[in-house]
């Protein structure tokens, strides 16, 4: 397994389509979410990914503070459907947490966080902020701090 951090100009063509191609698979196939993936935000991301052989199995994105939230943020958290239970989920938060410092000085990450999710993302040291609640496409987020 390798761990891949790059920028999105730093990306091949054949990783941004498999990329999009998971978030596709898993956000608007799987969790029936219609919404525009390509929301301008991933050019100022950093991208960080597992890869199996030419395989793309986990996925998360580090923005930076006032690109998306007040601070600096990461999304798009997904674990290829086949791969689940193997605690890559973990495994990429981890590294996600670390680019977030590395990359943008992080002193604090905020996260839009599925409310089914919230215990995985308590694992990994965020909290639920108060009053925090809200809906995106159609689904319960909780927003979550990491500090």
């Amino acid at each position: 397994m390798q761990t891949i951090v790059k920028s999105f100009d730093e990306l091949t063509n054949r990783e941004l389509y498999d990329i999009l191609k998971l978030r596709s698979s898993i956000f608007v196939v799987e969790q029936d979410c219609v919404y525009l993936d390509a929301d301008g935000v991933d050019i100022e991301a950093y991208h960080v990914f597992l890869k199996d052989g030419d395989e793309i199995i986990a996925y998360l994105r580090v923005i930076d503070k006032d690109k998306r939230m007040d601070e600096v943020s990461i999304g798009r958290v997904i674990t290829l459907k086949t791969r689940r239970r193997e605690g890559l989920g973990s495994i990429i938060m981890n590294v996600g947490i670390e680019v977030a410092k590395e990359k943008f000085n992080a002193k604090k990450i905020k996260i839009g966080a599925q409310e089914y999710a919230v215990p995985f993302y308590e694992r990994a040291g965020f909290k639920v902020i108060p009053n925090g609640n809200y809906i995106e496409d159609n689904q319960p987020h909780v927003y979550m701090i990491y500090e």
